[in-house]
């Protein structure tokens, strides 16, 4: 054997028994590493990363999408007149349509009468009869002016209201309800009534005023009232004439001596101022030759007192005359007041032997006949004329609307609810938890999410009982009740009835904040919130933060903190 041969042969063996000795190595151990080797290994830190994004809350409803706003429509009473006494059996003679219904419309027909749809909010409650007056029948003025058929807007149902709603009914072609024959009998009765009590009463009267035993109290008072008519005239003759004929003449008299002796007494005064203007005659002329001024001087004088005595005689006669008017005024104002006593004693003495006449007492019952006929007469006229009976008109919040369902059919009695109308958009119905409840507000954003993965945008109509539909059960464990309205019903006129999701936002980060998970977040004893930031591996420090909008799980903080920053959210 070759020595390479032995070789290869003695490192072969040395190599098994090295490779023997090492498996049999790794598979013995002693206790303590036995021990060591079922202990857990040492706990580290569980951490997240802080991120960087815009921070949406949300709750989620699911409802249902249909139309909007549903009303159940219940007529408010009879429709047509009244026969008998007692309202006919209400049978329709034309069941609503489902389908669109608009302002002015016939949403059915009852007794072969129309039942009219118009846009208010107060509810048809009566019959509405001429001068009828109230907010309800301000709405229907309204309705009429703004389907064209005119008519005022004082709240009052009167003859133009009237012939608006006559237009209404005729262009459909319908009758506007006329008086019945039972109301037209009983107008017909009482206005016979007032006529035959206005002729007792003129009877009667005529046998009062005829009657012997005051008929010449009658002459008397006719010649009392004419004395005293003919004495006031008297006295305003008198009181609008200042002087008599007689007086005028003396006054005229008096005035022409006045004037007389104002002429005089001028020429006077020029004689004399003549007389007293001459030239100085010569110290030769003889004393006859100068004028004797003392004749003119005595002559102005008298004609001065002439003047005098004029003027007093002319203020005499004046004043004697407004004595003289005075007196006359006087007297005649006395014969009036006497002419006038004399009446009123004619009349007291006539109504007296009135009163006491058997007559009287007849005359009397029958004014008061009179009154009381025509009293009826007048409440009955009030509401009489057209009308509109309480069921022939429906009032809905919003026009145009849809009749979603109808409840009565052709040839059935009208007795509880005939249709239910919708809005003509749509609107999600669903429910909440009391808690969520309290996070939502009417005005909120919402998302309507479809199975495609399609959404639409819509708002938060109400929550609670305002979103309540009429005729629905309350939701079970207290849920609130949520009512959403899609901004545009593009897309949707397929889904009527189906179920869908919306989320509402209850609030959202203006933009991308730091985001961390709500368990990272710890509040210590001073009542401060901070997170752990690990620095290296298994090593932390505490930063204060300022927490913010909390959602799915996150929670938008403030602090000394960046994006990518760990933080601890469990640990030893």
């Amino acid at each position: 054997m070759s020595r390479n041969r032995i070789l290869l042969i003695v490192m072969g063996a040395v190599l098994l028994v090295a490779s023997t000795g090492w498996a049999l190595g790794s598979r013995l151990r002693s206790p303590a590493d036995e021990a060591a080797r079922r202990t857990p290994p040492k706990a580290s830190l569980v951490t997240a990363a802080v991120e960087r994004r815009k921070l949406v809350s949300s709750v989620a409803v699911s409802g249902t999408l249909e139309y909007g706003s549903p009303l159940p429509i219940t007529l408010a009473g009879v429709v047509g007149g009244v026969t008998g006494g007692a309202a006919e059996l209400q049978r329709a003679t034309r069941a609503p349509r489902v389908g669109t219904i608009r302002e002015g419309g016939v949403l059915m027909e009852v007794n072969g009468r129309p039942v009219y749809a118009l846009r208010g909010t107060v509810p048809m409650h009566r019959t509405i009869t001429p001068g009828t007056k109230g907010d309800d029948v301000r709405q229907l003025q309204r309705a009429l002016r703004r389907l064209g058929f005119g008519g005022p807007k004082s709240g009052v149902f009167d003859p133009a209201t009237v012939a608006a709603m006559t237009r209404l009914y005729a262009k459909d072609g319908y009758e506007a309800q006329q008086p019945t024959l039972a109301d037209k009998q009983a107008y017909d009765t009482l206005r016979k009534a007032v006529q035959t009590a206005k002729e007792t009463q003129a009877t009667e009267q005529q046998a009062l005023d005829q009657g012997r035993d005051v008929l010449p109290l009658k002459v008397k008072l006719d010649n009392a009232k004419a004395d005293a008519k003919a004495a006031e005239r008297a006295l305003k003759q008198a009181e609008a004439q200042r002087l008599t004929p007689e007086d005028e003449g003396k006054l005229a008299a008096a005035d022409s001596a006045v004037r007389t002796a104002e002429e005089n007494l001028v020429e006077a005064r020029q004689a004399l101022d003549q007389a007293r203007n001459q030239p100085t005659p010569a110290p030769s002329a003889t004393p006859s030759a100068t004028p004797d001024t003392r004749l003119l001087e005595m002559k102005v004088a008298n004609a001065q007192a002439e003047l005098d005595a004029a003027h007093e005689s002319y203020d005499r006669i004046m004043e004697e005359a407004s004595q003289a008017r005075d007196k006359r005024l006087v007297d005649l104002r006395k014969a009036v007041r006497d002419a006038r006593d004399v009446l009123v004693t004619a009349q007291q003495a006539l109504r007296q032997a009135r009163r006491l006449s058997p007559t009287r007492l007849k005359v009397a019952d029958a004014a008061k006949d009179v009154d009381a006929a025509k009293a009826m007469l007048a409440e009955f006229a009030r509401t009489y004329g057209t009308s509109i009976p309480p069921g022939e008109i429906v009032f809905l919040p919003k026009l145009p609307a849809r009749v979603q369902k109808t409840k009565v059919k052709a040839g059935q009695a009208v007795e509880d609810d005939v249709a239910t109308v919708t809005s003509s958009s749509f609107m999600v119905t669903g429910a909440v938890d009391p808690t969520e409840a309290g996070l939502l507000r009417a005005g909120m954003e919402v998302d309507i999410e479809l199975d495609s993965g399609k959404t639409y945008p819509a708002t938060l109509t109400a929550v609670g009982e305002k979103a309540k539909v009429p005729g629905e059960k309350a939701g079970e464990n207290g849920a609130q009740p949520v009512l959403i309205t899609p901004k545009s019903m593009k897309g949707l006129k397929g889904l009527a009835g189906g179920t869908v999701t919306a989320k509402v936002t209850v609030g959202a980060t203006d933009a991308a904040v730091l985001v961390v998970p709500v368990a990272a977040v710890i509040t210590a004893a001073d009542g401060k919130a901070r997170v752990q930031v690990e620095y290296a591996p298994d090593r932390t420090r505490q930063v204060e933060v300022r927490t913010g909008l909390t959602a799915d799980g996150a929670v938008a903080v403030s602090g000394d903190l960046k994006e990518g920053d760990r933080v601890v959210i469990s640990g030893v």
